[in-house]
């Protein structure tokens, strides 16, 4: 909604926003300085014009937009208040969400280049170019310490930070775990609320009314919306409707998506110099009775567009099986500078150009919403298979979803954590266990194949002595019925209310310029200590145990001697952290114990702590002691990144055995 071609401007500056993508590495940073500082003083002025509350909290949706937290940073230093303690204001309200599971997909600039456009010759007077730098630098171990990093800058600025699927955060984690050194990946302050859709623009219009017949209209959009719990359980209405309905409905859509292909499928050939006469073919492109699977998304590498290539024979067996044949459309778009991108277009162009397949697989140029509307809901599966775990989401499937489209896919993003079989189908992956890339497609193309041969074309062509293919609508109602409450944006936007917006709104409250200062102060004086900081003993008091082994259930009594140097009992905690040994001596599954100060300092200034640490699994078992910052107005233990574990610390081994 930023517009920078208005005449007031110079003619530079009228170019900003005067394409998506493309335009160079200093075109993208200056749009991304009108997105997030313009974006912020856009909101301001808005809610000067109209009288609306001044925002609480402010969500930055992968890195973009994320100079915002520095104009924010500007705000407040214009009211007298120092940059440590601006930060820590900013960043109590402030959300940050990654996309990508890739660095490569991150921005990322030269130093030089930021530094050229700050500092109080640029846009932001009076914030320090060198504090600014500070937030984007990768100054951890295997960061490039010349490039200021978009989504690092994002995660500085935020005391919250999402994937966008469960398996996403997991991804994150490890991603971006050198930012916070010492603590195990699954520890890393990132966690994930999936994505959702909106419905009332996805789901079609002949789902609408067969859904309003069922429940009624009011009860329809209710259940759209996802908003409440209500909503979600309209969905169980589908129960209710009758088979042949469904299946007359999908038939339906099926008839609507083949006519929109045999229009687009002529035009596109016109545009490539084809004349009318010799394109009476594409009357016949598609049949409305043959099972059709759609796979229409952006084309990097990663989503393996041509995965469906890799054996073309038995490919082409499948387009054009007497009994059971396939049909495919395929849409998509490649990023501009994606040029490994277009080649796969091209491929896979060449393809459906065969005489012998054309009507059987098309690909349809120029992918957007209009085209989409018809594609999802008139597919009968919806294809995905990207390298996992590359894909963030995934949103295409379940817009597909909610039309009543089965998915067939690779569990990777939503997918990964939704999948039954009970709706939809799994591609196997060698993900971990295959290293070589053309043996790992292989593997995975094959799979998709006796997939679509084995399990999906016979169920789709099952006929019951109703004619009807009674198992694959049942799969469509379990797809209505149990994915349709979940993938909606509604679901989506509550999660990030109830876990993410009104904790940072709190905190925001909570922040303001004194408690700010006294945080921002807190942090300076731990980050200086935090050297004299160490576990120097540990003393376990041994458990019931029999020949050696303790007992389940019994206690062990810990107690640990640790320097806190200039710091006392008040800035950290002292922590038990205990589970499972495995055969690497890593803890997993760990859960953690406080340990509460015994006492106060002996004579060489050390603190003792002592707690219970209860054995309640079997196996090998293992534990550890850690000291955390500790602050009231923290949002986690590892919000500084700072750690101190026991090394060279002496007493006790870290194992014990459990029977």
């Amino acid at each position: 909604m930023l517009d920078s071609d208005v005449e007031e401007n110079a003619a530079g500056e009228r170019d900003v926003t005067d394409r998506l993508y493309g335009g160079g590495s200093e075109h993208r940073l200056l749009q991304e300085m009108l997105l997030g500082i313009g974006g912020v003083r856009a909101v301001r002025s808005y809610c000067r014009l109209t009288g609306h509350p001044t925002p609480e909290v402010f969500h930055t949706n992968e890195g973009h937009a994320g100079f915002l937290g520095l104009e924010r940073i500007r705000e407040l230093a214009d009211e007298g208040v120092e940059f440590d303690a601006a930060l820590e204001a900013v960043r109590a309200g402030t959300v940050f969400t990654t996309h990508t599971p890739v660095p490569a997909g991150i921005d990322r600039f030269d130093r030089e280049l930021v530094a050229h456009h700050f500092g109080d010759s640029g846009e932001l007077p009076g914030v320090d170019v060198g504090r600014v730098l500070q937030l984007g630098m990768e100054t951890y171990p295997g960061g490039e310490p010349n490039l200021f990093n978009m989504a690092v800058m994002g995660l500085r600025l935020a005391q919250r930070a999402n994937g966008v699927s469960t398996l996403h955060g997991a991804v994150s984690r490890r991603m971006f775990s050198g930012l916070w050194p010492g603590f195990d990946p699954q520890e890393v302050p990132i966690t994930s609320v999936t994505n959702g859709v909106h419905a009332p623009t996805w789901v079609a219009p002949e789902v609408m009314r067969l859904g309003a017949r069922q429940i009624g209209g009011g009860r329809i959009e209710d259940a759209l919306s996802g908003g409440s719990v209500s909503g979600a359980q309209r969905w169980d209405a589908v129960g209710d409707i009758a088979d042949g309905e469904i299946w007359d409905l999908r038939r339906t859509l099926r008839q609507q998506l083949v006519q929109e292909v045999r229009e687009r499928l002529r035009a596109s050939w016109r545009q490539r110099g084809a004349v009318d006469a010799e394109l009476g073919w594409t009357d016949a492109a598609l049949d409305p009775d043959v099972l059709t699977i759609g796979f229409a998304r952006r084309v990097p590498s990663y989503k393996r567009l041509t995965l469906m290539l890799r054996d073309r024979d038995r490919l082409m067996d499948m387009l054009l099986h007497p009994q059971r044949p396939v049909q495919i459309v395929v849409a998509g778009k490649a990023h501009p500078a994606d040029d490994g991108g277009k080649r796969l277009v091209q491929e896979l162009v060449r393809f459906a150009d065969d005489p012998r397949v054309r009507h059987r697989i098309v690909f349809l140029p120029d992918y957007g919403m209009g085209m989409a509307k018809k594609l999802y809901p008139g597919c009968d599966v919806w294809l995905n298979n990207p390298l996992r775990p590359l894909e963030a989401c995934g949103t295409s499937g379940m817009k597909a979803a909610l039309n009543g489209c089965l998915n067939l896919s690779v569990l990777d993003g939503w997918w990964d954590e939704w999948f039954e079989p009970d709706f939809g189908w799994a591609i196997p992956t060698a993900d971990g266990v295959v290293t070589d890339v053309d043996r790992r497609d292989d593997l995975e193309a094959n799979a998709l194949y006796e997939l679509i041969e084995q399990r999906v074309a016979p169920r789709f062509y099952d006929r019951g002595p109703d004619g009807l293919p009674g198992r694959w609508i049942e799969m469509v109602r379990q797809t209505l019925a149990t994915l349709g409450p979940k993938v909606l944006a509604g679901r989506m936007v509550r999660e990030y209310v109830e876990r993410l917006y009104a904790p940072a709104a709190e905190a925001h409250r909570a922040l303001a310029p004194d408690a700010a200062r006294e945080l921002a102060a807190w942090k300076a004086r731990v980050r200086a200590a935090w050297p004299q900081v160490a576990v120097d003993h540990v003393e376990a008091v041994a458990a019931t145990a029999v020949n050696g082994t303790a007992e389940l259930g019994s206690t062990l009594g810990l107690r640990v001697r640790v320097a806190l140097g200039r710091l006392g009992p008040d800035d950290v905690e002292v922590q038990a952290v205990a589970g499972r040994v495995d055969p690497d001596d890593a803890i997993g599954d760990a859960q953690t114990f406080p340990l509460k100060p015994a006492g106060g300092p002996d004579l060489e200034g050390r603190w003792m702590y002592e707690g219970p640490l209860t054995l309640d699994r079997t196996g090998p078992f293992g534990y550890t002691v850690r000291i955390l910052p500790s602050h009231r107005l923290l949002p986690h233990s590892a919000d500084l990144g700072l750690v101190a574990l026991p090394t060279g610390a002496t007493g006790e081994g870290a194992g014990v055995l459990m029977r």
